[in-house]
């Protein structure tokens, strides 16, 4: 039998804790990166009940889709809110309207699988928070050490263009 070049089995990876504050935690296993992905991304994600993986966001470069496998929760999307489970796709675009945070409002996991295209350079918007991150030289969940520029900062920290040149 040939090797399984490009082909990576859920059970070879280990789980990656993730997480800050009370809110914020979950497990993940990098699919994609680990079967030598580069333009799509895939990751499989675990939450337990009343916890989010990440803060409401929308991405300007990046679509994402969410496959739910297991368990149920709520999608906010906007300013609106949606209870999704089993078997339900989501796809979040590249635009502030599609600002999103899945939570665990369950009592049970959630488990689920998060795609994305890789492009860079990508700015991602927290709107809750007004932070903004940008990325340069590899797109959010790509390998860090291809980074040129990686910043999160306040979206209101501005500068005029012509400040410090002579």
């Amino acid at each position: 039998m040939a090797k399984r070049q490009n082909i990576v089995n859920e059970d070879e990876l280990a789980w990656l804790p993730m997480g800050h504050g009370v809110g914020f935690h979950s497990v993940r296993k990098q699919l994609g990166a680990a079967a030598g992905g580069e333009l799509l991304g895939c990751s499989l994600y675990e939450l337990a009940p009343g916890k989010s993986a990440w803060p409401a966001h929308y991405h300007t470069a990046n679509e994402e889709a969410i496959y739910v496998l297991e368990g149920s929760g709520t999608l906010r999307l906007g300013t609106r809110e949606f209870a999704v489970a089993r078997g339900d796709y989501i796809a979040l675009l590249p635009q502030p309207a599609a600002a999103h945070r899945l939570t665990n409002t369950s009592d049970s996991v959630l488990r689920y699988l998060c795609l994305s295209t890789m492009i860079e350079p990508e700015v991602t918007v927290y709107s809750d928070s007004n932070k903004m991150s940008i990325f340069v030289g590899a797109a959010p969940g790509g390998p860090k050490e291809k980074r040129t520029l990686a910043k999160s900062l306040r979206a209101d920290a501005e500068v005029d263009y012509w400040e410090g040149e002579e």
